[in-house]
């Protein structure tokens, strides 16, 4: 059986994520690194949700043991309409070393059952990752399952996120919110 790494952004969008590479008869395990997401209580809270999610769905999940919130800065200081790709690059690059390392055949990540995500994006930087570190990366269009991955995990009572994670996301949120108003 094929082992696949999911980088996993959320528990929300991991529900189903996980659900569909089983069902496609992969073997599934978790990977958490995210220094995108800023406050840290709110990397801290979402950790928590990812968590309790793999417990209840026997996900065997590995946290990456560094918080590089200085190393995203670096990435995007002074590219921010591109922060997008740097973000992808950093987290994709560090699942695709992580997948090879701990013995799966491939990675894939839980940003694409997003509807907000750029998908051409994240396959174009997940391919060139895979490249990079000789492990595959595997693609699947989840965005029709967002729905179904919210209904999964509602009755767990896990935390949800009112953000993508990165600093700019909170701030245009909710800069656009009050806007609306």
């Amino acid at each position: 059986m094929k082992k696949v790494l999911i980088h996993i952004c959320c528990a929300h969008c991991a529900a189903y994520t996980v659900e569909y590479w089983r069902g496609e008869g992969y073997e599934a395990g978790g990977f958490w690194y995210n220094p995108n997401i800023h406050p840290f209580t709110e990397h801290q809270q979402r950790l928590e949700a990812v968590k309790a999610l793999a417990q209840e769905k026997s996900l065997p999940l590995i946290i990456a043991p560094e918080y590089d919130m200085a190393e995203y800065f670096r990435r995007v200081a002074g590219h921010e309409t591109e922060r997008c790709r740097h973000c992808f690059e950093l987290r994709l690059t560090k699942t695709a070393e992580a997948a090879k390392a701990n013995g799966y055949d491939g990675f894939t990540t839980t940003l694409l059952i997003s509807p907000h995500q750029k998908h051409e994006l994240i396959k174009e930087i997940g391919e060139k990752a895979a490249g990079e570190k000789d492990v595959e990366f595997f693609y699947a269009d989840l965005r029709k399952r967002y729905s179904d991955s919210r209904h999964i995990t509602k009755p767990m009572n896990l935390y949800r996120q009112q953000y993508c994670g990165c600093l700019f996301s909170e701030w245009e949120r909710y800069t656009q919110e009050k806007a609306e108003k």
